[in-house]
């Protein structure tokens, strides 16, 4: 799964059942979750040779506790407009992101293939 938040960017995928890798492209995303989940006792791993340049592995109780505090932590009503004002940098690859799916998929304002599926 892709997560794009105003915390980081994170591709989280189960390795082996129960075990977790929340990877990242950019180390201090995951720092922000070490420091802020908190996530005392675990280490950030530098994976350069990978697609993700660094990673977390943790169970499932912890995965758990990493989505439940990207969810209390969903505060603003306009995504783009907060990730903008975040010092990360962020608001360009995002945006572009948008605007890929925004083609692809539709949105407001834009053609598309915006079909409800049943």
């Amino acid at each position: 799964m892709w997560l794009m938040t105003k915390h980081g960017f994170y591709s989280i995928v189960e390795k082996v059942p129960g075990q977790f890798h929340v990877r990242s492209r950019e180390q201090h995303d995951l720092q922000n979750l070490v420091d802020r989940v908190p996530l005392t006792g675990h280490k950030i791993i530098d994976t350069p040779d990978a697609d993700y340049a660094a990673r977390l592995i943790v169970d499932r109780a912890t995965m758990l506790r990493i989505l439940l505090f990207l969810g209390e932590t969903l505060d603003y009503g306009n995504f783009k407009d907060t990730v903008d004002s975040t010092p990360d940098q962020k608001h360009k690859p995002y945006h572009d992101i948008w605007s890929v799916l925004a083609k692809a998929l539709g949105a407001y304002g834009q053609p598309g293939k915006r079909q409800m599926r049943k």
